[in-house]
């Protein structure tokens, strides 16, 4: 039997969880963050859950742009790191198949989910938690991988699937959306005023997309 890798980063075989081994951003904060701060400063909201919050990288960033920021995570490994980096701000370990703890019902303007949603085998838990968190009238902000025509070509043609899939490892990619789906899945949950946004290179070959609703 393959032995358990300590890094979710590796191929890993025999994972408990998304391991978190790092303090500092991934690669996706660096062309996420501002596009991300620019729409929740558009849509005018303050406090911020943070939906998957990993090491808590991201949430740093956004309370150090001034926002109000509490961040969940099922990895005990990522919510050890966030708590230890970002003793300010509120971690707590949260499974997305459980209901939403009682305390963050209904308290946020804007919940947040960064390049997790492709992670879900179910990613309507995710809806239904951000749904369940926040107030009348609040946004959802959703990232994750683009996938496109010319972008899934260039993948094939050069033969990088099986890095951008991961199919080796334990918690790592499962879903692979479009914008027709990911809006479809905001529609179904009752948001409007979608909006939509590529981000890291140019829009046909982009890394991510970016999609926002309001509840409502």
């Amino acid at each position: 039997m393959p032995a358990e890798t300590k890094t979710d980063r590796q191929f890993s075989s025999a994972s408990t969880e998304f391991v978190w081994d790092i303090d500092d951003d991934i690669e996706a904060h660096s062309y996420l963050f501002a596009p991300v701060a620019a729409e929740l400063g558009h849509r005018g909201v303050r406090r911020v859950l943070d939906l998957g919050c990993g090491n808590g990288a991201f949430a740093g960033h956004l309370s150090d742009a001034g926002y109000e920021v509490t961040g969940l995570d099922h990895s005990s490994s990522g919510i050890a790191r966030a708590r230890k980096n970002y003793p300010r701000l509120p971690f707590a370990r949260h499974d997305l198949a459980q209901p939403l703890p009682a305390e963050h019902m209904r308290k946020f303007d804007a919940v947040i989910a960064i390049e997790v949603i492709e992670h879900l085998l179910l990613p309507r838990s995710l809806m239904r938690a951000a749904v369940q968190a926040l107030r009348p009238g609040g946004v959802l902000v959703v990232t994750t991988p683009y996938h496109g025509y010319l972008k899934n070509l260039a993948l094939a043609i050069t033969d990088a699937m099986d890095e951008h899939w991961h199919p080796l490892r334990d918690y790592g990619h499962v879903k692979f959306f479009s914008r027709r789906t990911l809006t479809l899945l905001f529609e179904e949950f009752g948001f409007s005023e979608i909006r939509f946004r590529t981000a890291g290179r140019i829009p046909a070959l982009a890394k991510s997309m970016i999609v926002s609703g309001r509840q409502g």
